[in-house]
């Protein structure tokens, strides 16, 4: 098969690999879409992930196919299904599992692979985290659900309430998840990001206030600039950077919420209020990865229409051209997400 190879810092490379025998309670899936991440391109920059991989390595995680294999123990599952598959299965049996925190598993099984013709799903991803699709449903869009369930984690977390005022930090693709979630549950949405395309999408996603943060560093002074300030209910940090963090805290009200979405780069710290966290009794939370229940929520909501393809996947590239995007996205390309076509 052909696939992508990640052999280090910004190193990509296109290959033909055999493919696999499978192992009892396995699938074979032949990938209809893939997905570009922010995540994969932090790893094509870094080279490699410390939990999730180590290069030389197919990589890529946001996919939806065709089962074209079953081995034996995969029970329910048939050649032809059309399915979408999270990047992670949790164990099912240690404490965080128990305590329904699966995203916290003390031994999560990763999966990466997607850019490439195809990929075999771990018996325990099968078992726990594969999921059959409508069959309107288109394969690209399937494959937001794994991001998408991210999100879900994180709006879940920030238990947003209809009518509040919410702030989203960031218009990637995060970002505009958060605002389309946080939309659908009634709630006032702002939106402080870069890139025209982008905020544009920001409008029409509901977002009622946008603050263009092109040549700007300073979050707090460019918010509170926008329009008549009124601190925010809660705010979804999608920025990743300390300062963002910092800020996020001096922008909501007392009693609100901060949800520390973004991971910044290892080995950074912020410096936060003391006084200001304790006397005005803030909320705060750090979201990270999903749950099997916010995959499957995050599936609803595509096959349902409340996360519409369109909005998201703005262009369309072969597994051949996939070097040349990683190095343009490292360059500034601001697409929102590429669709990975295997079979072009």
């Amino acid at each position: 098969m052909k696939a992508a190879v990640l052999y280090g810092r910004e190193e990509i490379r296109v290959e033909s690999l055999e493919e696999g025998v499978l192992l009892a309670g396995e699938v074979r899936v032949r990938i209809g879409a893939a997905l570009t991440c922010g995540t994969d391109l932090k790893v094509y920059r870094r080279g490699y992930h410390a939990r999730m991989l180590t290069p030389p390595c197919v990589f890529g995680h946001e996919l939806a196919g065709t089962i074209v294999e079953v081995a034996p123990g995969a029970v329910g599952w048939f050649v032809g299904d059309r399915v979408v598959c999270a990047n992670s299965a949790p164990c099912g049996q240690c404490g965080r599992c128990a305590d329904g925190q699966e995203n916290l598993c003390d031994d999560l099984l990763f999966l990466n692979g997607a850019y490439a013709e195809s990929i075999v799903l771990p018996a325990r991803i099968v078992a726990k985290n594969l999921m059959r699709l409508r069959p309107e449903t288109l394969f690209e869009a399937a494959a937001l659900t794994e991001p998408l369930a991210c999100v879900v984690q994180g709006i879940q977390d920030l238990q947003l309430k209809s009518q509040e005022r919410v702030l989203v930090m960031g218009a990637g693709p995060i970002g505009l998840f958060a605002i389309a979630l946080a939309v659908e549950a009634g709630c006032v949405v702002a939106v402080a990001g870069r890139g025209e395309a982008r905020l544009a999408l920001a409008r029409r996603l509901g977002a009622s206030s946008v603050v263009d943060m092109e040549g700007r560093e300073d979050l707090d002074a460019a918010i509170r600039a926008a329009e008549p300030f009124t601190a925010f209910d809660a705010v979804f940090e999608a920025v990743g950077k300390p300062t963002a963090w910092e800020a996020a805290t001096r922008l909501v009200r007392k009693g609100g919420r901060v949800n520390f979405f973004g991971g910044c780069p290892a080995g950074t710290s912020v410096t936060l209020d003391t006084g200001l966290l304790h006397y005005s009794n803030l909320t705060l939370l750090a979201s990270f990865h999903h749950t099997p229940r916010s995959i499957r929520a995050a599936l609803d909501l595509i096959e349902r229409g409340v996360i519409r393809v369109g909005d998201f996947v703005d262009g369309e590239a072969s597994l051949d051209e996939l070097p040349e995007l990683f190095r343009s996205m490292a360059q500034g390309n601001r697409a929102v997400k590429t669709c990975i076509r295997p079979d072009r």
